[in-house]
This record gives structure tokens, sequence and C-alpha cells, in this order.
């Protein structure tokens, strides 16, 4: 059993760096600077930390990364591979180049950054390396933009037989470009079939509410899954027309 505490933060003025570190500590403490820190907390509290996503300048380009800190103390970096037009035009920043899995003791885990789960081709890479559960750090400021994160990483889910969670940010920064509003609601969604939630959802937090959502998942369930659910579509996967397209295209 694993289990996930997804934090649907609630966006506020902080008047500097240290603020920033005793709001997370505080949920932490109930469920570069910033990955040092972080790793510190993994260590501490003997848990791994997904943190959110944030600029991050490298070889003259901006990205959009965010850290994953393990409980032994390492940390491994994750990029958003592809950025919507706002970030480009206000931020002028650049998507990354690698599709990767990690490894962790609790699973092997994929990880993307919102706009990253409205692509299918991303999480099926990640599947067909192992990935058990996909994690999805997310900002978007309205609820149209939200359903699009929530329904593609629903699909996520079911296509690639796996466990999803999505956590973004509440609240606004009136005086921030692009956080002036946000809309979130933090969810782990399931593969739809007998062993699971019948509507595929797991749990779900209240929407725009800073809280914490606390979720037990099964990995064994998703093994079982792939063997002998109603339908496999790992498995069932036609490779040889999906090729054949590919390169005729």
């Amino acid at each position: 059993i694993t289990e996930f505490r997804l934090i649907q933060w609630q966006m506020r003025s902080l008047g500097n760096l240290e603020a920033l570190f005793e709001q997370s500590e505080f949920f932490i403490d109930v469920a570069e600077p910033i990955r040092k820190r972080f790793q510190e907390l993994a260590i501490s509290y003997n848990i791994n930390i997904i943190s959110g996503s944030m600029p991050y300048l490298e070889n003259g380009n901006l990205y959009n990364v965010g850290f994953l800190c393990k409980r032994d103390g390492t940390s491994e970096m994750y990029t958003k591979i592809h950025v919507t037009p706002n970030e480009v035009q206000h931020w002028g920043m650049k998507g990354g180049s690698e599709i990767k899995t990690f490894d962790t003791d609790c699973g092997k885990i994929g990880i993307m950054i919102c706009y990253d789960v409205e692509f299918p081709e991303l999480s099926r890479i990640m599947a067909d390396e192992g990935m058990n559960i996909l994690f999805v750090p997310f900002l978007t400021d309205t609820q149209n933009a939200y359903i699009r994160v929530k329904h593609c990483a629903q699909a996520r889910a079911i296509e690639n037989e796996c466990y999803v969670a999505i956590a973004g940010c509440v609240g606004n920064l009136p005086k921030v470009n692009n956080m002036d509003i946000q809309y979130a609601q933090a969810a782990v969604f399931t593969p739809s079939d007998f062993a699971f939630p019948s509507n595929g959802i797991k749990a779900e937090a209240t929407p725009n509410t800073e809280m914490t959502l606390i979720v037990d998942v099964d990995l064994r369930l998703l093994k079982e899954l792939h063997e002998h659910g109603s339908v496999r579509i790992l498995k069932d996967r036609r490779t040889d027309l999906y090729e054949i397209k590919k390169i005729e295209n």
C-alpha cells in the first residue's frame, strides 16, 4: 500500500523565502535553496516529496521545472516538455527535451507538469518503462482549463493502467501576471475496472480550498489488472499497425 498526500496550495503573498518553507512544513508536518530545503524535509519526515514547479534558468534558457526529493537524501529534476503559448509569450519559456521515469521506494513513477498531461504520447512512453503512478502538479486559472487537465489525467489512468495524482494551486496573487486567479481540485484517478472505484476516482479534494488530500493506493491491483482485467489495454495494443502508420506519416 502506498500513501499519497496531495497539497492543494493556497496562493499568498510571502515576505521572504523562509515564510515559504514555514508554510510548506506545516503541510508536511500534518501529512539552489528550494531543492536543498525540500531534500532536508524529505529526510526529516521520512517521505518522498514532489515539489511544485518553478522557473529555472539554464544556459540562458528559462524552463519550468520541479524536483523529486527522496527520503534517502537524493533528488532529481523534472522539466515541463510542452510549454503553453502563454508561457512563451509572457515568460519566454522553452520546453524540455527529456522524457523519463523515476525509481522510488514506492515504485516507478512519472511526473508531468500541467499541460504535459494533455499529450498522451508522454505517459505511454513512461508506461512502457514500467510506470505505476503518474504525478501531475498543475496551475490552471479557469475551470475549463482545469477540466482539460482533469479529464486528460483520467484518460491517462485508463489507457496506461496506472494511478494518476493531480494537485494544483488555489487562490490568487492580484499583482502577479498569470496568477491573479486560480481554480483547482486535487484528485487521485484510477483505471476503470472492477477492482477500482466505479467512477475511476479514488479521492477528490474540495474545489478551491487549501487542504491536504490523503489517499492510500494498492499497487498490487495494477499488476492484477495487467494480467486479468476485463480489458487489458497495454497487452492488446496493435503496435504493428501503429508503427506502420508512424513510418508512413
